[in-house]
């Protein structure tokens, strides 16, 4: 079976080298070396400058404490096509979902759109950069300092990717990213919150600790997003591999790129940024030609994903909205096969089998 991505799995020995650490400071988890450790790497290895790195149990958290911290119960001007934990983490945090349309190339929000949403009622902007595509991240900060509102980026897939220069997560008021096991970088299960502002960083820090500012006293409300010293240690363990993970995939978009029919429209990267090939999504003509393709792929058991899909606007536990194009491309996106040691005659075979046209 060819799935749509895989875990990079380091050598064992790497990882329970780690592991064996943990034990012999018979400490698991609240915060113990190897979290601090990783945290450390990774502020080196990502170049950051004026932000700095929380890691957490998982990638959601992070945005449910950003919402919780800055949404402050109002409208949350947001993408309708990303994964459903953007649009989830709003609900759940009692704000409201307001959706502006994508970019038909670069399937990111449509900043030009923006603005004509905004409410008395919006307290944030939270957009995604898609598949590791940049926002236009100039224009939203020139947006929301205009109205006063507060940008947090759902930086999912953006594990080492920069734009002009600088980490990706140094932009928004907070950034948050994924360490899923199919994620480039990850820790089995796990992400991080980003901030370059002092006292929300410092928020963000007492709200994944339940609000402990100390042993015996508290901050304010908080929950439990802390990441274990068993998470840190893949992460610690599989960081060493980065250059080799992203070589590998980047080899493998290259392959795509120069096999696949060039009709088939690709997504279209954001002047500036330098990318981390997390997927290769390609669209269809229409949804139907979409359908009549995954049933070869299976066949050959090749998996891949409709991704994302459905359009979030259409989600059954929001107000309903029309977003006709987010709702065009999520009809007939599909992400292809995408990972570190993904071979040449599997990339021929899927380019083989899949068409532009039923």
């Amino acid at each position: 079976m060819i799935p749509v991505t895989k875990s990079f799995l380091p050598p064992i020995e790497k990882y329970m080298a780690q592991v064996v650490r943990a034990f012999d400071n018979e400490w698991l988890t609240n915060r113990g070396e190897l979290v601090k450790e990783l945290e450390q790497k990774l502020t080196e290895y990502l170049g950051l400058e004026e932000s700095k790195i929380l890691c957490m149990n998982n990638g959601t958290i992070p945005l449910q404490i950003a919402l919780k911290l800055l949404g402050n119960g109002g409208e949350i001007i947001t993408t309708p096509f990303s994964y459903v934990a953007t649009t989830a983490a709003i609900v759940w945090e009692h704000c409201t979902p307001v959706f502006v349309d994508i970019h038909p190339e670069y399937l990111t929000i449509d900043e030009t759109k923006i603005e004509a949403a905004i409410t008395d009622k919006t307290t944030c902007i939270l957009a995604t950069h898609v598949f590791g595509n940049p926002c236009n991240v100039e224009e939203i900060e020139c947006i929301a300092k205009k109205h006063n509102l507060k940008v947090i980026y759902d930086a999912a897939h953006c594990f080492g990717v920069k734009y002009k220069g600088k980490s990706i997560f140094e932009y928004g008021d907070i950034s948050t990213c994924s360490f899923h096991a199919t994620k480039l970088f990850h820790t089995g299960e796990g992400g991080a919150i980003f901030s370059k502002v002092p006292d929300l960083f410092d928020q963000c820090y007492y709200s994944h600790n339940f609000g402990h500012n100390s042993p015996l006293d508290f901050h304010g409300l908080g929950l439990n997003g802390k990441i274990s010293e068993l998470q840190a240690a893949m992460g610690l363990a599989v960081l060493p591999y980065m250059d080799q993970i992203l070589q590998g995939r980047q080899e493998a978009v290259n392959t795509y790129r120069e096999k696949l029919n060039p009709a088939f429209q690709i997504l279209k990267l954001r002047e500036g940024s330098e990318w981390n090939y997390s997927y290769f999504p390609i669209l269809f003509e229409n949804e139907e030609v979409l359908l009549g393709a995954e049933p070869n792929l299976k066949t050959n058991n090749i998996l891949a994903r409709r991704y994302f899909y459905p359009s979030l606007n259409t989600l059954p536990y929001i107000d309903a909205s029309i977003m006709p194009i987010s709702e065009n491309v999520a009809s007939r996106i599909l992400c292809l096969p995408l990972y570190h040691d993904l071979t040449e005659d599997v990339i021929f075979k899927i380019c083989s089998l899949i068409k532009l046209k039923k």
